[in-house]
């Protein structure tokens, strides 16, 4: 017990004061690293998603980084055999980017090349914008990539080997700006694009077979 001196005239000097227990705060007490929480009367499951989510009443947020897709080339991996990966960015105009938001791009018939140092994007289709009026964009013309000096000199070099090219992978929008995956690849024979059914019709049997035990659940 503590006592207070109170220095205002309608109190008595002196005057004993009791002063309340201090409750320990929620965040201490369910402390993840803690061995004793249900001992505390917490669930390890609620400090875990609490610490996850940055104590923000367990809501987390979305990734501003994570990859908002817009097409993706799905023959290129059933016919070719990925050799590199490089992530680049595209010079387009205002109309083609509210095309590309709306969800509109084909990447089926398209290549990259590369000349004279850099690299562009040959024959994808994104369709004209439905307000564009005079200033829309031709759908399949030729457009720049972006990427660093080394990397294209690298793919340069590599895409002359025979049986080696470039192709487009996926058109995405990362933190607001479209990003093109190109992909080093060579062509693949019979038997590898049978492997490559195998394993896909593996996959949806697999799938099929989750499905069916969540329903028996």
């Amino acid at each position: 017990m503590r006592v207070y001196q109170f220095r205002h005239p309608g109190w008595v000097q002196g005057r004993e004061v009791s002063e309340p227990a201090r409750q320990p705060s929620t965040v201490a007490a369910c402390n993840p690293g803690s061995t004793s929480l249900r001992a505390r009367g917490c669930d390890p499951s609620d400090a875990l998603a609490g610490r996850a989510s940055g104590q923000n009443g367990g809501v987390s947020r979305p990734d501003p980084d994570a990859p908002v897709m817009v097409a993706q080339n799905r023959r290129a991996r059933h016919e070719y055999l990925i050799l590199e990966e490089i992530e680049a960015g595209l010079v387009l105009k205002g109309t083609e980017v509210k095309s590309l938001r709306a969800g509109r791009c084909s990447l089926a018939e398209s290549h990259v090349r590369a000349r004279s140092g850099e690299l562009f994007l040959v024959g994808a289709h994104i369709p004209e914008y439905s307000h564009g009026g005079s200033n829309n964009h031709e759908p399949t013309r030729e457009r720049k990539l972006l990427a660093h000096r080394r990397e294209i000199d690298r793919l340069d070099r590599s895409s002359r080997e025979k049986g080696v090219t470039l192709i487009p992978l996926d058109l995405y929008f990362r933190a607001g700006r479209a990003k093109l995956r190109v992909g080093l690849a060579r062509g693949k024979k019979l038997h590898d694009k049978r492997d490559t059914e195998r394993a896909r019709d593996d996959r949806r049997e697999i799938d099929r077979a989750m499905k069916g035990r969540r329903r028996e659940g």
